[in-house]
């Protein structure tokens, strides 16, 4: 597995797009993010770079900060 803060990240990104309504396959494809690469980041393989993080919150009509609240916590 990735680094606790990866694996952070991808809980709050999993949680988010599940509340949102949105499977895999459709974040992916509104994103423009490749959906293989959107698991790895759920799963916290990727470090995932600051413009990807603005993406997935616009396509999630959130906030980046949304994606990335309670990391602290794993570091």
């Amino acid at each position: 597995m990735g680094s606790p803060v990866c694996e952070a990240f991808g809980q709050n990104l999993r949680a988010i797009r599940k509340l949102k309504g949105f499977s895999q396959e459709r974040l992916a494809y509104e994103s423009g993010i490749d959906r293989s690469y959107v698991g790895k980041i759920e799963r916290g393989q990727v470090n995932i770079t600051i413009e990807k993080i603005y993406i997935l919150a616009n396509y999630l009509s959130c906030s980046p900060k949304d994606l990335i609240l309670d990391i602290e916590v794993a570091l």
